[in-house]
Formats: C-alpha cells, structure tokens, sequence
C-alpha cells in the first residue's frame, strides 16, 4: 500500500517531537507500506523569518519572502531524514524544487501545477522513505514559490494525487473535524466522516484543522483524506465523497473566523464598471475577497462592502484608495473588528427553516447581523468580533450539535 502521510509544525516542534513523527512513519514502513511523508517546518519558524524580514522594511519582496521561508521545511525535513537514518531506515529528503513541485508564478500564494513523481517512485522502489518540504515549490523560470499559510497540507495531498496513494493521512494536533471548535464549546463532538463539499466550506471559513486548497484539491481527484493526531492513537475523520447519511441532519457544524476585515467604499457613482475595476484591482494583488454588498441605488449614489483576509486589509485598503477618485466615491473605510459565523451541512439542501432559526438564536442573544452570505449548504454571518464565541455556543446547542449522532 501507497500512504501519503502530512505532518504539521507542532507535529515536528522539537527535536522530541520529531523523533515521534519517525517511529510513526517507520511503523507504517514496517507494515509493508511505501510511505511518504510532507512536513511542515518546525511550530513558531515561519513566524520567526518573517519578523525577521519585517524588522528590515515592512513590506518585503515577495519573491525574496519565499526564498527565506522555504528554509523552514528544509532545516524539518532534513531532521526527519537523519533521525530515521539513525533508526536504521533508508531515507531521502526533498526540496520542492528537487521533485520538483512545479507552481505558478504567484509568489507567497502560488498554485501548483505539476508534481514530478519519478524521483519518488525511484526512491520507493529501493525501499527507501521518502520526506517532501510541503508548502514549497518551484515556477517554470526557476524560482523558489510558497503555497501560503497551510499549504503544507496541499502538497501532500497533490502528492498523493499524482502517486495515486491508497492513503493520505493528515497528522495534525487536534484528532479530527469537529461539531465546533473544541476551544469556544467543550461539547463538540468529533465527527466519523465528513463530506469533502462540507469540509471545503469549514475550511474557507475558519475550521482550521485543514487548509482550503487542499480540500479542493482532494475533491477534484478523489483523495480520500483522514484527519488524525499525530500526539495519539484516537481514530480521526475520514474526508470523503458524499452518501445517504450525510443529509439526515441539517447542519453538520458551527465555523467561526476572527481572521476577517471589512472595507466599505462610500458614496460609490452607481455605473457599469465600477464593481469591476473595484475587483480586478484587488484580484491582480492576488487579494481574495469573499462576500460583497452592494446597497441600493439612491440617486445615482450607493455603497460597497466586501469582507477580505485580516492579513491583507493594509494592502487592500492602499488599492482601493488609489482607485477611489477613479470611480468617484466620497470615502473608504476599514475595520478588522469582525467576525464570520458559519453553519455548514449537506442537509441544508432539503432542511427547511435553517436560515430563519439561525437568524432567531443570534436575535436572542442581542447580535446583530452586518452582512449575509449563503450557499446550497452553508449560511455565513458577519457581525461583531466580541459576540464571535457567543454565537458558536449558542448555534452549536441550538442545532443540537452537542449530541449529534454523527460524532464519535
């Protein structure tokens, strides 16, 4: 058996962390298994070298910030390698420019194109275990590229993809998807299964546990995904295709991100063309925006708001001031006082009156909704970061999450 295993930074924090990791993947490889392994760099390293670039000019290179951060997984990939070695197993470790992982050109966000799997399959062959740096790659001209926060988790799944792995196992510090997250509501429930439609959306609304591009990734090639901890042996999440169970309850899980901004251009000249200059300036930053309000025309005059990543509210309100004046609006604002809470579930499809009781428990608890966003099996609200916590509990109880008869 072909199994991709993942494991993130706090998987490999310390030199004892990392010797864990190697006698996890040495029992797979003693179980007959062909093992991969994409690891992430060490807990606190990414943080570590961009301060440090920081401390030099706010706003570094790009292209000189992926240089510097893929040393990260070079200096853990390196130390897994030896540490198995030292146990007596054969193993080579790689680069993402040594596969290599071929990327796009998008510095700091890059989008994988293509992995080489030769030199893998050569090394599995000889029965050797091999370790890939996650989160890097390299574009057709030769330059080193990162993937972006989580994008560990991408790499190996595009590993596995183009191994046709028979497993990819995602090793992290929590042991699954859970109802909610763990640390607002101590009665989350862990989940047994989990439809990929269902994880793609806790993912780009702020379940943490895996990145979104990977789910998207898994989902287009159909790799089956476990979500497992890497500190014990507890049975994780399996990440899958959709059958007849999912939809028996209308909402699987409760989301919430802290990590949103909102900017609102004023006094907006309601003309053809004025969204779309908005938006292709931002999209040529490589600015992700999320939901977007228009408000109704009042003489010829009406308001935009968007929600974006907290990380790029400075530079996306430096964009948007430049192209102010050019679709003639009053005024700009931004605020990253927000949050976005989420309820996600395939049952939303067939379930009626979701919207209207998720609506009524935030009115009870005094939270008020600033913007609405839906999706066939999602409802997202942005309101006030202080109520963030608030809102989870009381959705997660109020859909009866707490004993939910999914979890496990």
């Amino acid at each position: 058996m072909l199994v991709v295993q993942k494991y993130g930074g706090t998987s490999v924090g310390d030199l004892e962390r990392i010797a864990n990791v190697a006698r996890r993947v040495a029992a797979s490889h003693d179980e007959g298994n062909k093992v991969v392994v994409v690891v992430s760099a060490m807990a606190g390293e990414t943080d570590r070298l961009i301060n440090m670039a920081r401390k030099i000019v706010d706003r570094p290179s790009e292209r000189e910030m992926d240089v510097l951060l893929s040393t990260g997984e070079q200096v853990s990939i390196a130390l897994l390698a030896i540490t198995l070695e030292s146990m007596g197993y054969s193993a080579r470790s790689y680069c993402g420019w040594q596969i290599p992982v071929v990327t796009d050109s998008a510095f700091c966000s890059a989008r994988i194109e293509e992995v080489n799997k030769s030199s893998i399959l050569s090394d599995l062959e000889k029965g050797r275990i091999v370790i890939v740096a996650g989160f890097q790659g390299v574009d057709q001209d030769g330059n080193i590229t990162t993937l972006g926060r989580g994008g560990s988790d991408t790499s190996a799944v595009a590993v596995a993809a183009a191994l046709k792995a028979d497993r990819c196992e995602i090793y992290t510090d929590v042991d699954g998807v859970y109802t909610t997250d763990p640390n607002i509501s101590a009665r989350a429930h862990k989940l047994k299964k989990i439809a990929y439609e269902e994880m793609l959306e806790m993912a780009s609304l702020g379940a943490k546990v895996l990145n979104t591009r990977a789910v998207e990734f898994a989902m287009r090639h159909e790799v089956p995904l476990t979500v497992l901890s890497s500190f014990n042996f507890h049975d994780g999440t399996l990440v899958t295709k959709e059958d007849l169970d999912m939809e028996k309850e209308s909402v699987t899980a409760v989301t919430c991100n802290l990590k949103e901004a909102k900017i609102t251009l004023s006094g907006v000249q309601d003309r053809p063309g004025v969204a779309s200059r908005l938006f292709s300036a931002l999209a040529e930053s490589n600015v992700v925006v999320d939901m977007i309000i228009q408000n109704a025309s009042a003489q010829g005059i009406t308001d935009i708001s968007f929600t974006l990543p907290e990380a790029d509210l400075a530079k996306s309100m430096d964009i948007v001031r430049r192209v102010k004046d050019q679709l003639g609006a009053k005024d700009v604002a931004g605020t990253d006082d927000i949050a976005k809470v989420s309820i996600i579930g395939l049952g939303m499809r067939s379930h009626s009156g979701v919207a209207s009781k998720m609506f009524t428990v935030l009115a009870d608890e005094g939270i008020n909704i600033e913007m609405i966003s839906t999706s066939e099996i999602k409802l997202s609200c942005v309101i006030n970061k202080k109520y963030a916590e608030l809102a989870v509990r009381a959705l997660h109880e109020a859909f009866g999450l707490d004993k939910s008869p999914q979890s496990g």
